[in-house]
């Protein structure tokens, strides 16, 4: 049991059923009435976040929570098949449990939050970045650009299709944000 005087951003706790982590939260002490605490919370399972205010010192049941390492192997119809980088045991996760799980690669490492107690898989992260290889992508003319904001598609070696400036070429890596699947620059070789 936690109370609201251990609130930390990234604590996980049971709320309403589910099991949540704290976003952001900040202690209000008014001058008239009882202080409080308000916070923003992500639900781990769905992603959703909610605003909710607690009264100082309610007790919550804190979530103990592991991060762990594993190793992206394949994908088939059960979903994404990944080993423990340190245990070598290998389990499957739904792939909508990774987002944009098209940008990655065999042999990608990926970070997985389990409830600890229980051994069940909460949420998986990818790297902020990762580096693909354009395999196919048209070809850029000189002088058809009217600024330097120019992009065009490109098929990456996942499969995946990400946004590229004009002077990518079929071949040249690139290092692409997991985020919000944007072109950072291209890797020197």
């Amino acid at each position: 049991m936690a109370s609201t005087a251990d609130f930390k951003n990234g604590m996980c706790f049971m709320f309403k059923g589910d099991i949540y982590t704290i976003v952001s939260f900040l202690h209000v002490k008014p001058g008239k009435g009882p202080a409080f605490v308000r916070t923003k919370l992500k639900n781990v399972k769905t992603g959703r976040v909610i605003e909710n205010t607690f009264n100082s010192g309610v007790k919550v049941d804190d979530v103990r929570v592991e991060r762990r390492p594993y190793q992206f192997l394949y994908r088939d119809d059960m979903g994404l098949n990944v080993m423990n980088t340190e245990t070598y045991e290998q389990i499957s996760i739904p792939e909508s449990m990774v987002e944009n799980n098209d940008l990655m690669k065999e042999g990608q490492v990926i970070e997985i939050q389990f409830h600890a107690e229980e051994e069940l898989p909460l949420t998986a992260e990818m790297p902020d970045k990762v580096e693909l290889t354009v395999t196919q992508t048209i070809v850029g003319e000189k002088g058809n650009t009217a600024s330097s904001t120019a992009l065009k598609p490109a098929t990456v070696e996942t499969g995946a299709e990400v946004m590229v400036p004009m002077f990518i070429n079929e071949g040249d890596v690139i290092r692409v944000s997991t985020a919000d699947r944007s072109y950072s620059e291209r890797v020197k070789q």
